[in-house]
This record gives structure tokens, C-alpha cells and sequence, in this order.
């Protein structure tokens, strides 16, 4: 298979060490700042279809019968509300990037939960537009810096032959947070009165508050920060034999200090949220309950549609934790395109030909043979592009360029995420069924692009990572 495995007996040593009760608790307290990356997406596509939200975009929907079905909510200032987090965010994951290589993963994590706090007490009690935007812009803090630094946290602090699975936990905590919005929304879209999409948005305070609290006090740094920034061998070869619950870590600590060698592996950091991005697993997250309403669901039932979308994301998620280690990240990534690609396809078909401009919705029947297959999507999605998206630029990049190299894949992702927010509504409008399709053909070159040109990198050590490019058929010329 073209850009296949890669064997050597140099590449798969394998270090000593196992899983430790300290890992998992520390990666489950970074893995917080992805729960409320994700908590801060669902909520956003669920209040964005409460009435007492945004009422005069909740009245176009209901009211204006001239509107195309596919324009019912085509509105700049819904989309801002979406895309000003990922705006801010973009900008902070590269303060983010200076902060980890000088102060070490873990303050960007705290500073992240600190952001996550302010905004959220900023947007719950926000009494006008204004405050609610200025509140958004403390979450995008929040984003970029969490982003940042946690997937770089997870895999520096996992075992080799368990790396998949632990980075994985970071895709996993942002379904959780995706999927505790959506039943939260579900639940306050029932209050009466117009205080039911503050208690959403306040409930990210709780994990932020943990993040902040607790973590400030538990979470250690990593051997490699502690390399990088101190040089300090003596204090990463302690903490090393802490998390991996063993003195004999002698192997990894020398391939810890002298992996610093840049490499064509940082091509790669572009390359991977740009077709994350391009799945269009974004225009789900941020506007599924608006999509679904278009296709002819309540209000309620479109919500409680996100949220089985949420479940599903969430249990392919773990599925994919226990298959990226032992299948593979290419064998993932593959088939999981080609079901995503299968299922944009009958999406856009059902809706070209049974949605019109001004005719009925479509019928019940055909609405949920369109969730059948978003379903599907996100399953694909979950198992591959998701988490697999999230591991692969946190593992291949050498320690030296590791924080630049994650920042370039956080800040593509959400110049990409803020370009689908702000324009999908607007898209649907004008290209109508046709925009599944325009996300079909990209997951086709995507899929194309790991058959030829992704090696495998399952059970490769981090600090060996720069020799499996070197002998890759491409990527060594």
C-alpha cells in the first residue's frame, strides 16, 4: 500500500514503563480544557435556535414565508456569535505558543481555565450584545491556549505503545463537552421565560473552575518542557520515573534529550486541520439543530437530534481509542473517509431532490433517513478524523519546534473553523444541497492524500518519530 508502514528495529524500541494511576489522573485534568472546547461548540449551535436568544433571527424563520428553506437563517449576527470565539482563539493559540515553550504546558492550561471562567460569567449574566461577545472572546482565550498545550500535554505524557489512546482522550473530552451541551440545551429550551440559554452558557463554569483550581495544584509539567525550557535532566529523568512507574527510563530520558531536529513532519501541522476542517464536522457542531429544523424538524426534535448525535460522536470516540493502536491511524483515517464521503453524497442527493426553495419541508420519512446518515457521518468522523485529526500533529513534530508546530495546527484549525462558521449558513443558502457535495469532494482528496502520502505511526516513540519521514517514499526526497 502506497505510504505504508514503516519497519526498523532502531524506530520500534520500545522504552520501559507502563500507565500510571499519575498519568491518567493528570491527562484527565488536562483533558478538561477539551470538555469546554466542546461544551462552548454545543452550546453555541443549541442557544443559536432557542426564540428568547436571538428573537428577531428566530422571527425571520418563523414569519417570513418568501425565504427559501435554505436561507431561514442566514444572518451575520447569528454567525458571529459562533465564529468571534474561534476568531479570538486564533490569536491566542500563538501568545499560547510563546507561553508553553517558555513556562511550560501546564500555565497555558491554567491560563486557559482562568479565560474559560471570565467568559463564561461574562456571557451568563451579559446584557446586551456587546457583553456577549466580549464574553466569547475570553472563551476564544480560553480555546486557543487549551488547545494549544493540552494535546502537547497528553502525548508527552503517554507511554509510546499507548499514545493513541491517551492523545485520543482529548477528542473524547470534547465529545463529552459537545455531548453535555446538547442535553443541557435540550433541558433549559423547556424554561419558560428567557433566562433558559444563560444556564447553558453558565454551566461551563464548573469544569473551568476545576481546570483553574485544581489543576494549579496537581498537574505537573513534562519531562520534554522541562528539557526544553531548563535543560534540566536531573528533574525530567524524576518526573519521568513517576509517570512511568519505573527507575529504568534511562532509554527515553537520552532520546528526550537529544531529539531536537526540525523536520518535513511540521508540512504536516497545515495539512491535518485543513482537511479536519473540510469534512464539514463543523457546519454539524456549530449549526446541526439549525439544519435539522431546515430539513423539517421542531425545535425539540432538533435538539434532541443534536444530542444522539452527541452520544454517537462520544462512543466512536472511545471505540476509536481502543482500534488507533492496533489498527492503525491510517487504517482509521481510510475508512473512515470513505464512509464520510458515502454519506455526504446521499445527503446532498436526499435534499436536492425532495427540499425545494419555497415547497414543503420534506417528509418526516426522508428527514430521518438524513439523520441515518449525519449519524453515520459522525461516526466516521469520530473514529478517524476527529481524534486521529488531534494525534497525529502532536506526536510527528521534534521537541524543538513541538509548541510552533502545534500552534500551526490550532491556528489553521480555527482560521478554517472561523471561515465555515461565519459562512456555512450563507453557503446553504446559495448552493443549497450542493454544499454536501462541495464537503464530499474534499473528503475524497483527503482520503486520497493518507492512502499516498501518510505513514503509519502507531507504536513509534516520539523521539524516534523523524527517521519513519525519512524513509517514506516521498517525504525522504
Amino acid at each position: 500500500m502506497a505510504g505504508g508502514s514503516f519497519e526498523s528495529g532502531e524506530v520500534n524500541r520500545q522504552y520501559n514503563g507502563r500507565v500510571t494511576l499519575f498519568v491518567v489522573l493528570s491527562c484527565t485534568m488536562a483533558g478538561l480544557g477539551g470538555i469546554l472546547f466542546g461544551y462552548d461548540i454545543g452550546i453555541s449551535c443549541g442557544v443559536t435556535s432557542m426564540a428568547p436568544f436571538l428573537p428577531e433571527v428566530y422571527k425571520r424563520m418563523t414569519e417570513d414565508k418568501n425565504t427559501s428553506n435554505y436561507c431561514k437563517f442566514d444572518s451575520q449576527v447569528l454567525t458571529a456569535f459562533t465564529s468571534s470565539m474561534c476568531i479570538v482563539g486564533l490569536l491566542a493559540c500563538w501568545a499560547a505558543s510563546y507561553v508553553t515553550r517558555a513556562y511550560g504546558r501546564k500555565c497555558s492550561i491554567l491560563i486557559g481555565g482562568a479565560s474559560f471562567v471570565l467568559g463564561t460569567i461574562l456571557g451568563a449574566t451579559a446584557q446586551n450584545i456587546a457583553m456577549l461577545y466580549i464574553g466569547r472572546a475570553l472563551l476564544g482565550i480560553g480555546i486557543g491556549f487549551s488547545n494549544q498545550a493540552v494535546p502537547l500535554y497528553m502525548s508527552e505524557m503517554a507511554p509510546a505503545k499507548f499514545r493513541g489512546a491517551i492523545s485520543n482522550g482529548f477528542q473524547l473530552s470534547i465529545n463529552l463537552g459537545v455531548l453535555s451541551a446538547s442535553f443541557i440545551n435540550f433541558g433549559t429550551q423547556k424554561i419558560k421565560g428567557n433566562y433558559g440559554w444563560r444556564i447553558s452558557l453558565a454551566v461551563a463554569g464548573i469544569p473551568a473552575l476545576i481546570v483553574f483550581i485544581i489543576g494549579s495544584i496537581f498537574l505537573p509539567d513534562t519531562p520534554n518542557s522541562l528539557i526544553e525550557r531548563y535543560n534540566d535532566i536531573d528533574k525530567a529523568k524524576r518526573v519521568l520515573q513517576k509517570i512511568r512507574g519505573t527507575v529504568d527510563v534511562q532509554a527515553e530520558l537520552d532520546d528526550l534529550a537529544k531529539d531536537s531536529e526540525a523536520s518535513k513532519t511540521a508540512n504536516q501541522s497545515c495539512n491535518g486541520p485543513f482537511f479536519q476542517q473540510f469534512t464539514g464536522i463543523n457546519a454539524v457542531a456549530f449549526y446541526a439543530p439549525l439544519v435539522f429544523i431546515t430539513v423539517g424538524f421542531g425545535t425539540s426534535g432538533a435538539l434532541l437530534s443534536s444530542a444522539l448525535i452527541a452520544v454517537i460522536a462520544t462512543t466512536f470516540t472511545i471505540v476509536s481509542m481502543f482500534l488507533v493502536d492496533k489498527a492503525g491511524r491510517r487504517v482509521l483515517l481510510i475508512v473512515g473517509g470513505a464512509l464520510m464521503f458515502i454519506s455526504h453524497v446521499v445527503i446532498g442527493g436526499i435534499m436536492a431532490n425532495k427540499l425545494g426553495d419555497h415547497t414543503a419541508l420534506m417528509t418526516k420519512g426522508y428527514a430521518y433517513f438524513v439523520l441515518v446518515f449525519v449519524c453515520v457521518y459522525v461516526c466516521a468522523y469520530s473514529c478517524s478524523w476527529g481524534p486521529v485529526g488531534w494525534l497525529i500533529p502532536s506526536e510527528i513534530l521534534p521537541l524543538e519546534i513541538r509548541s510552533v508546530g502545534q500552534t500551526i495546527f490550532v491556528s489553521v484549525g480555527m482560521f478554517l473553523t472561523i471561515i465555515v462558521a461565519q459562512t456555512f449558513l450563507a453557503l446553504l443558502c446559495h448552493l443549497k444541497a450542493a454544499i454536501f457535495f462541495f464537503f464530499g469532494g474534499w473528503v475524497f482528496v483527503m482520503t486520497a492524500f493518507v492512502y499516498f502520502f501518510l505513514p503509519e505511526t502507531k507504536n513509534i516513540p516520539i523521539e524516534q518519530m523523524v527517521r519513519v519521514w525519512r524513509e517514506h517514499w516521498f517525504w525522504k526526497n
